[in-house]
């Protein structure tokens, strides 16, 4: 659907990653194979973490991988996986991390609206909550842009 923030595509539940680079790698492996990324902009990805440090790790739990628009990146996107094994990204204060979303985005304004309505939806305890517990990317592919089945 137009609207949506994320599509069913894009989502992967209950994964194990080895690390922290490999959960990235398993996020931006779900972009690259929507069409919105290249292999490359996985790779920048984990290297801003290499450079920067834990920064994407945004919420407790959660981390956000992105990096700068770049030409490996072809169309703005969203990918989610959920951890079976939480993982360690060296954030003193929300490690471990369960739900690793991959973002990129053509410019820098482009992703304002991805981020406000994921913000708002994680701004719910009861939202992240259900994503952690949940197997099945449909539901939260409609929990994540509020569609109504059947409505």
């Amino acid at each position: 659907m137009a609207n949506d923030i994320i599509s069913e595509a894009n989502i992967e539940l209950k994964v194990r990653a080895n690390d922290w680079r490999h959960a990235i790698q398993l996020a931006g492996d779900l972009l690259t194979r929507g069409g919105h990324t290249t292999d490359e902009y996985t790779q920048e990805m984990i290297l801003a973490v290499e450079t920067l440090g834990p920064y994407i790790v945004v919420a407790p739990g959660i981390a956000l991988a992105h990096s700068r628009p770049a030409p490996s990146v072809m169309k703005t996107g969203l990918s989610l996986t959920t951890l079976v094994e939480p993982i360690n990204f060296g954030s003193e204060e929300n490690d471990p991390v369960e739900i690793v979303f991959g973002l990129c985005a053509t410019d820098s304004n482009n992703h304002i609206q991805i981020i406000s309505r994921l913000v708002e939806f994680l701004d719910s305890e009861e939202n992240i909550a259900f994503i952690k517990r949940c197997t099945d990317r449909r539901d939260v592919y409609l929990a994540i842009n509020r569609v109504e089945e059947g409505v």
